[in-house]
């Protein structure tokens, strides 16, 4: 497989994800904004579903091309689990971002406005209002555990058939929990997109989103190394 074909797929794979996850989430929120009988978990659960499915359909449709990372932190995971050269991580990354932008771009045509794109908040953006430190804490131990299901999953040949389905449930989980805190983000190319998009106070917190996932993402990789580097010879 050509490096070009990954690195087109990751970027692909993250448009896609930004564009149908943030897409519906501002779609579901808007239609049930002045539904005051709706409960606030059942519009959650719409949108934990709606991130879980969009990377379940692109994990399916190009994890044989890329690995289907369309995850910034989830590369870094890969590359310090010694599972992926400092190239292609790069290059991963790049794609990444620039996947994330193009959906965020294509919603906010659609949308005709960049006043509501899914992006991700702390303070007065946060459902519970958590702080700095709280969202910073929360993004680290979501994308942790995110990229260490994704790091063991695809380790196991014989999971290869159920691992996209493995690992969407996963980020739907990771939503449930992590949306009233922060409105999960556990992928800095997904954050990153539709914060330059809208601007303003979205783009000054955003780096919240950029660091945290990345914190994860980096225990995510080294507690891989510690549990399966040398299981084969056991």
């Amino acid at each position: 497989m050509s490096n070009t074909k990954k690195y087109v797929a990751e970027f692909i794979g993250t448009a896609v994800l930004t564009l149908f996850g943030c897409g519906s989430a501002v779609a579901i929120n808007t239609i049930l904004a002045d539904e005051a009988e709706v409960p606030l978990g059942f519009s959650t659960l719409l949108i934990a579903f709606a991130f879980g499915l969009a990377l379940m359909a692109m994990a399916y449709s190009i994890g044989s091309i890329s690995g289907c990372h369309v995850n910034p932190a989830v590369s870094i995971g890969f590359l310090i689990s010694k599972r992926m050269e400092v190239k292609d991580c790069v290059c991963y990354i790049v794609a990444q971002i620039l996947g994330g932008l193009f959906g965020a771009t294509l919603l906010t045509l659609i949308l005709r406005s960049n006043g509501s794109l899914g992006t991700n908040g702390f303070g007065k953006y946060s459902a519970l209002n958590i702080d700095m430190s709280q969202a910073l804490l929360v993004e680290a131990i979501l994308t942790f555990v995110f990229v260490f299901v994704i790091l063991a999953v695809t380790s196991k040949a014989e999971f290869g058939s159920i691992a996209g389905l493995i690992i969407g449930l996963t980020l739907v989980i990771i939503h449930i929990f992590g949306i009233p805190f922060t409105g999960t983000s556990v992928n800095p190319a997904r954050s990153l997109g539709p914060a330059i998009m809208a601007g303003g106070d979205a783009l000054s917190q955003v780096w919240v989103f950029i660091v945290a996932p990345i914190v994860g993402g980096i225990l995510a990789g080294l507690l891989y190394l510690f549990f399966f580097t040398g299981n084969e010879e056991a």
